[in-house]
């Protein structure tokens, strides 16, 4: 698998978007479950389908582009907002990155690594593929100076309290549905959607600086634009309005461009029956 992608990793961006394009296309068309929940995602959220209609296409690219990311030549990244992270960075804080399932939520972390790493490296969570196969290549893929992973355990989110406690950075997806006790109910785009409190409580515990940032994938193989912002108003301490603050802004930065949402992610699925 690793030498596969290290072969795709040669080909130009442009045409691993291509096929993925393609490949994200022949998946809505196959699979009735995944076209119906993308649709079904869309509506919930009040878009209409000629907004989002390239959203099909990118859900692809968004697989097709990673031999490249991990493994290939580095990809131009330009920047809107990064003035935010100096800010934090000259306050000495650590910084708590938020990224919605929104374009290439892998260059994000990348490209703050390469900018800003050797300064203050970050750390991302992520969950380990249940392949071992796959384990193996996105460890090996996404370690890079300035950049380390902490998987959805127990350790992991410790690493994540030391890493902020260290005045250093870490991302996540406040979009992602967590294991059973892990989260709260919170409306999404109007409906109850199970919602991590884990981001809420690294910046309670750590002080952290709040910031919203997420990868535009831009035509032809251009390469990427990283947007940040900040959170504009202060995390509640109580769970349920903490998670519902985040939810809030997630749905503010999906509307700025919402056809590069993952929206086949079952987002109101019932959490899993596990803990960390």
């Amino acid at each position: 698998m690793i030498l596969l992608f290290r072969v795709l990793s040669w080909l130009p961006l442009w045409l691993l978007h291509g096929i993925g394009w393609g490949l994200g296309w022949l998946v809505f068309a196959l699979s009735p479950s995944y076209r119906r929940r993308f649709v079904a995602n869309l509506q919930q959220a009040g878009f209409q389908s000629s907004q989002c209609r390239g959203a099909i296409g990118q859900a692809g690219q968004l697989v097709t582009e990673l031999p490249r990311l991990w493994f290939g030549r580095p990809v131009r990244i330009d920047w809107e907002g990064a003035h935010y992270i100096e800010q934090a960075l000259a306050a000495g804080r650590g910084i708590v990155f938020l990224t919605p399932h929104l374009g290439s939520f892998e260059v994000t972390a990348q490209a703050y690594a390469a900018r800003y790493g050797s300064i203050q490296p970050i750390t991302v969570l992520f969950r380990p593929s249940r392949q071992p196969r796959l384990r193996a290549l996105v460890a090996s893929a996404r370690m890079r100076p300035g950049l380390q992973a902490a998987p959805t355990t127990l350790a992991g989110v410790k690493q994540l309290i030391k890493s902020l406690r260290q005045g250093q950075s870490v991302g996540l997806l406040p979009d992602q549905v967590p294991p059973s006790g892990l989260g709260v109910w919170a409306p999404f785009f109007g409906s109850e959607a199970y919602t991590m409190t884990l981001s809420a409580r690294l910046v309670q515990q750590t002080g952290a600086a709040v910031l919203l940032a997420w990868g535009e994938r831009l035509a032809w193989g251009r390469g990427y634009t990283v947007h940040v912002q900040p959170l504009n108003t202060p995390l509640p301490s109580e769970p349920q309005a903490a998670a519902t603050a985040i939810n809030q802004a997630m749905e503010q930065v999906i509307a700025t461009c919402p056809q590069q949402y993952l929206w086949g992610y079952a987002r109101y699925k019932q959490p899993r029956q596990e803990a960390l």
